[in-house]
C-alpha cells in the first residue's frame, strides 16, 4: 500500500472514531505512523483529506449498491434494492454514521456541507440509473431529477424517519408495495 493510501485510511478511522471537528493532523498522522509533513505531500489542509476520504466512501456505498443489482431484473426490483443498500451503508458505515451523529449534535460546517453533497451524490446515482432506464424504454419519460430526489427521499422517510415517529419499523415487504403501489406505478411502462 502506498503513502498516501495509508494516509486516507489514517483519516478515514480518525473521523470515523473522533469525527471531523476533533480530528487534528497530528491524529491522522500518529494513526499512519508518518510525520505530519507527509501528509501535507498529499493533501493541503484538513479539508481536503476529509473531501477524499468522504469521496471514496461514496464511490465504495456506490460500489455496494451496485452489488446488489441482478442483471436482467426489473427497474423497480434493481432501484429498491439498490436504495435499501445504500441506506444500510449509510446506518451501518461506521464513517457515515459518526457524520450524521456530528452534524446532528453539533452542526458542524464542514459536515453539513459534506452530507449534502453525499446526498446530491446519491440523487446523481439515482438519476443515472433512472435516466438509462427510461433510454431502455423501462420507464416512461419523466423529470429525472425530481424523481430521483423524491424516490431517496420516500426510502429515507420510510426507512431511517419513521422510526422516529411510531413505535415499529416498517417491514421491508411493506415499504415496497407502497412504492410500487405509487411512485413506481406511475414511472413504469
Amino acid at each position: 500500500m502506498d503513502r498516501r493510501q495509508e494516509v486516507l485510511e489514517a483519516a478515514a478511522k480518525s473521523f470515523a472514531l473522533f469525527g471531523y471537528k476533533a480530528t487534528t493532523m497530528d491524529q491522522v498522522a500518529k494513526i499512519a505512523n508518518v510525520g505530519k509533513g507527509t501528509i501535507y505531500t498529499f493533501f493541503a489542509n484538513k479539508e481536503e483529506l476529509f473531501n477524499a476520504v468522504v469521496l471514496k466512501m461514496v464511490t465504495e456505498m456506490r460500489a455496494k449498491a451496485d452489488a446488489v443489482a441482478v442483471e436482467g431484473a426489473p427497474f423497480e426490483e434493481n432501484a429498491h434494492a439498490r436504495l435499501m443498500q445504500m441506506l444500510k451503508f449509510r446506518g451501518t458505515h461506521q464513517l457515515y454514521a459518526k457524520l450524521i451523529d456530528e452534524e446532528r449534535e453539533i452542526r458542524t460546517p464542514a459536515v453539513g456541507e459534506v452530507l449534502i453533497g453525499i446526498e446530491k451524490e446519491i440523487i446523481s446515482y439515482i438519476n443515472e440509473k433512472i435516466v438509462k432506464a427510461i433510454r431502455k424504454g423501462e420507464l416512461k419519460p419523466c423529470d429525472t431529477e425530481m424523481v430521483s430526489y423524491l424516490l431517496f427521499k420516500a426510502y429515507m422517510a420510510l426507512v431511517v424517519d419513521w422510526g422516529r415517529t411510531h413505535e415499529d419499523e416498517i417491514e421491508e415487504e411493506r415499504i415496497v408495495e407502497v412504492l410500487s403501489g405509487t411512485i413506481f406505478k406511475s414511472l413504469l411502462r
